[in-house]
């Protein structure tokens, strides 16, 4: 059954494997203490004068919304958190139950079931081990507060698991952000279709660490629950945060992050903010955007943005070897030269890229080769030679990552700027 399912998976993703991915944000700068009125970043941040500021409710009660029309926010007695968990197949945190007639529904009992389901097979499968072996093997880097996560799509589990005290994290793709739908104008048979894409979309990510991009792109527009946001609602709440607020942005030339209306084909981004399991402000930006060559350039508004928001820890995984092509050389040289470290598998940065005098690099796996359905461009005979030889200390992982998921023959690469 796995290897007919792993047939199909890559069938799925040889369509998409040289998709380019990214996009452009705008984001709201909010106050730490609910009930104030002070700016979250403080004033020598460097955000400049067009970035929009937006504090919290001033009264208590009082909504923490200020656009809540444009994006179908539940109403007054319902948070935005409560609509998170209702799509992530959890009961209410609290005793006011706005989504109720929802929950009351057959659809909505089997969601929660299978939903349960996965997520009690994600932390078995992946969370547990990452943890453990994160905190053993760079414990220096889980300490990280800001992270960039290029090529992710939604995928905010992953960046948790690994990186659990990050507090701003940038993330892009070419996937798109667009509102929730108004639950009350939805029939039981919308609702129960959106509820059974939302699995099928986040299942592959939940069993094997990564998304099928074409398949995820066509469920992410193929039901009422659309685009980036309720998938990454539900990786928030399973994952223990607790969302607090979501902001249509956009990137301004001079790399801030701004407010932005929400048009009929969505927005440029999102920054979600939620609360940590611990307790703490986290935010999240997503931005749609191109990282090709011809979309983004080292001066480009989006990597100004990242400079500012995220600098130091970068991120990434199954991201279709697309750094492997030369038209992805402005990413792929911006990781290089301006990160303080890089976590990845091997379908991010080449081996060969690595200039070793200048980055400490550590292997972990067993990498041999890449699936040949990428092509032998992604092949690394190099990296494979690399393990061979036990070089860079390359020890076992415990867990499989990416399109290799299988822990006897994948790879984590763990590098830190000299």
């Amino acid at each position: 059954m796995i290897g007919y399912f792993c047939l199909a998976l890559m069938v799925g993703m040889l369509a998409s494997c040289r998709t380019s991915t990214g996009s452009g944000t705008t984001a709201y700068m909010e106050s730490a203490t609910s009930g104030g009125a002070a700016d979250f970043y403080p004033a020598d941040a460097g955000w400049g004068d067009a970035t929009v500021r937006r504090a919290e409710a001033a009264e208590e009660g009082a909504t923490l919304f200020t656009d809540q029309a444009s994006w179908n926010l539940p109403g007054a007695n319902v948070s935005l958190n409560d609509a998170a968990r209702m799509l992530a197949g959890m009961g209410p945190a609290r005793a006011a139950d706005g989504f109720a007639d929802v929950r009351r529904t057959e659809a909505w009992r089997r969601h929660q079931r299978e939903m349960d389901k996965m997520w009690s097979d994600y932390e078995g499968r992946h969370e547990r081990a990452i943890r453990q072996w994160a905190a053993q093997e760079m414990p220096d880097l889980v300490r990280a507060q800001t992270l960039f996560y290029p090529f992710s799509g939604p995928d905010f589990l992953f960046a948790q698991a690994f990186f659990p005290k990050a507090e701003t994290m940038v993330m892009c793709g070419l996937e798109p952000a667009e509102g929730l739908p108004m639950m009350n104008q939805l029939s039981p048979t919308e609702v129960s279709a959106g509820l059974a894409t939302l699995r099928t979309a986040i299942s592959s990510v939940i069993q094997f660490s990564f998304f099928i991009t074409k398949d995820m792109r066509n469920d992410l527009v193929s039901s009422r629950f659309r685009g980036v946001l309720p998938i990454m609602m539900v990786f928030m709440v399973r994952s223990g945060h607790e969302v607090e607020s979501v902001d249509a942005i956009r990137i301004s030339g001079d790399g801030n992050p701004v407010i932005t209306p929400v048009e009929a084909g969505g927005a440029p981004g999102l920054m979600i903010r939620c609360r940590s399991p611990r307790g703490g402000l986290v935010r999240v930006f997503y931005v749609k955007q191109n990282l090709a060559d011809d979309s983004l350039n080292p001066g480009s508004p989006f990597l100004a943005f990242v400079r500012q928001v995220a600098p130091g820890v970068a991120f990434t995984k199954s991201a279709s070897y697309l750094m492997h092509e030369s038209y992805f050389s402005t990413i792929r040289n911006y990781l290089m030269n301006e990160r303080s470290a890089l976590v990845q598998d091997p379908s991010g940065v080449p081996y060969r890229n690595y200039d070793l005098n200048r980055w400490d690099l550590r292997l972990y796996g067993n990498y041999q080769r890449t699936l040949p359905l990428f092509g032998d461009g992604a092949q690394q005979p190099d990296l494979a030679q690399a393990y061979a030889e036990r070089r860079h200390g390359a020890l076992a992982l415990p867990f499989g990552i990416g399109y290799l998921y299988q822990p006897e023959a994948t790879c984590l690469m763990v590098g830190r700027r000299r």
